[in-house]
């Protein structure tokens, strides 16, 4: 596998100055970026099934293990806080457990027995989209848990960064991001990591962007949980609703910082009125403004 090899140009990589190894390793990062781009096909049609699967009740579900594990567990926690995603909708699937979001845990990556267990205990249906990530492409534990989550009708998405692998001809849809040899052999945190951290934020963002949750490059759904947060949800209402921020202010008080919700009590609608309008409209604040026009 290409992530495993030695590549011959960075052989002497330790024995480099520090300001050579610093622009190599540099420009590695660059190259998983551009790698992204070569995927995009692939991880717009992943990003649609998801979208599609997910209606009001499905659940995103993450399963990795090691560095692609801990990549996954970071692009999932990140959806709470920056769109309201439910946790309850979210819900990860790692080698080792809870422990190995901060700490190693290689030796669990090959057991296959526990990823079908958690799979099974997590119930899955048809509506929940599973995102599976391995740089190898291999993992045993990512593996199996991707395709047991298959045998529930989950969409199932693998993401990889070495071609003919078993985890992508196991997915419904996948996703190949070729990064090629690491500058350090194996050492998927820096290349492949990067490329899986990208490809993660791309699926994720863009199942929010077709959900509602972003209006006019705003994130509207944000929660409001500390001064700068609500500092942020006054000027997104003052921008939204052509308001000053001091009546912004006021209004997300009202609201209980409900942005959207806020944006329509400036407008003139009370808070039940509003509540009714952005339920009919699924929270779509663009479709909301073209209805009422």
């Amino acid at each position: 596998m290409a992530t495993e090899d030695v590549d011959p140009r960075f052989a002497d990589l330790d024995a480099w100055s520090l300001a050579s190894a610093m622009e190599a390793m540099w420009e590695g990062q660059l190259a998983a970026a551009a790698a992204v781009g070569r995927a995009l096909p692939a991880i717009t049609a992943a990003t649609s099934a998801a979208n599609e699967a997910l209606g009001d009740h499905g659940r995103l579900i993450y399963v990795g293990a090691g560095t692609s594990g801990r990549v996954a567990v970071q692009d999932g926690a990140e959806l709470t806080p920056t769109f309201a995603w439910p946790q309850e909708r979210l819900h990860f699937i790692v080698a080792g457990g809870e422990s190995a979001f901060v700490a190693s845990a290689e030796g669990a990556e090959d057991d296959v027995a526990n990823a079908v267990k958690q799979i099974d205990a997590a119930r899955l249906c048809p509506n929940d989209v599973v995102i599976a990530v391995a740089a190898s492409g291999t993992t045993p534990f990512t593996v199996a848990a991707l395709q047991q989550a298959g045998t529930y009708g989950a969409v199932t998405i693998g993401v990889a960064n070495n071609p003919a692998t078993v985890l992508l001809t196991s997915a419904k849809f996948p996703v190949l991001v070729e990064t090629g040899r690491e500058l350090i052999a194996g050492s998927t945190r820096m290349k492949a990591g990067t490329a899986q951290k990208i490809v993660l934020n791309l699926i994720s963002t863009g199942i929010m962007l077709r959900l509602g949750c972003v209006y006019r490059g705003m994130m509207v759904n944000m929660q409001t949980t500390n001064a700068k947060l609500k500092r942020r949800a006054e000027v997104m209402v003052a921008r939204i609703a052509g308001c000053g921020q001091e009546q912004a202010a006021c209004a997300l008080e009202r609201t209980e910082g409900d942005i959207k919700m806020a944006a329509l009590v400036v407008l003139g609608y009370d808070k039940a009125e509003a509540e009714r309008i952005l339920a009919r409209h699924k929270g779509n604040l663009r479709r909301v403004f073209a209805d009422l026009t």
